[in-house]
């Protein structure tokens, strides 16, 4: 799917005074191929994962293959008329746990500068970003997010939990980032890791 298609297609319904999304699956597929709509406990589900109520849930971009949410989709603008840039990110309690042992080794700081000596993965880096904006910009445009993802793309690498919840929502290839630390966590998404099985 190429960005630029998924641009000119982005709408400017979803501004401050109407917060709502409607999604499709189709609308789904275009944002998140391996995402899922809402299944009526999903919701109870990311709030029990999180420690908190999920605000703007909408979708989710992945699931364990037990079926338990894995990555929200959440509206660009939160139902109090906020914006919200990191429209996908992770909610399975064993996956952050295990992305949070990667990024306490700081392993951000290296990545970045690998990042800024490698032309190719640094154009690779803002070919993810720009599809990042434009999968958002399906959702409704937001003016104050315009130009801005997650993770610290398209020049640092700041949040690993976004970058990955980006891989696992866009499938492999898209953000080769969070794909380097599914690889580096040996995550296998045909095995249940949840704990409550």
């Amino acid at each position: 799917m190429s960005s630029d298609n998924m641009t000119t297609e982005n709408t400017k319904t979803n501004e401050k005074k109407n917060t709502e999304v409607t999604i499709t699956e189709e609308l789904l597929i275009r944002i998140a191929p391996n995402g899922s709509l809402l299944r009526p406990d999903d919701a109870e589900i990311v709030k029990k994962q999180l420690g908190k109520k999920p605000r703007g849930l909408i979708a989710m971009g992945a699931r364990c293959c037990c079926g338990k949410p894995a990555v929200t989709i959440t509206s660009p603008r939160l139902p109090d008329g906020s914006p919200f840039p990191t429209f996908l990110y992770l909610c399975l309690p064993e996956l952050i746990r295990e992305v949070s042992r990667v990024e306490a080794t700081g392993i951000m700081k290296e990545m970045t500068e690998q990042l800024k000596s490698d032309p190719k993965a640094l154009e690779a880096y803002k070919k993810a970003h720009t599809s990042y904006i434009a999968r958002r910009n399906l959702l409704g445009y937001v003016p104050e997010i315009a130009n801005v993802s997650a993770g610290g793309m398209p020049s640092h690498i700041k949040c690993l939990h976004s970058l990955v919840g980006y891989s696992l929502a866009a499938g492999k290839g898209v953000c080769l980032i969070g794909d380097k630390v599914l690889e580096m966590i040996n995550w296998d998404t045909s095995v249940c890791h949840c704990e409550n099985k």
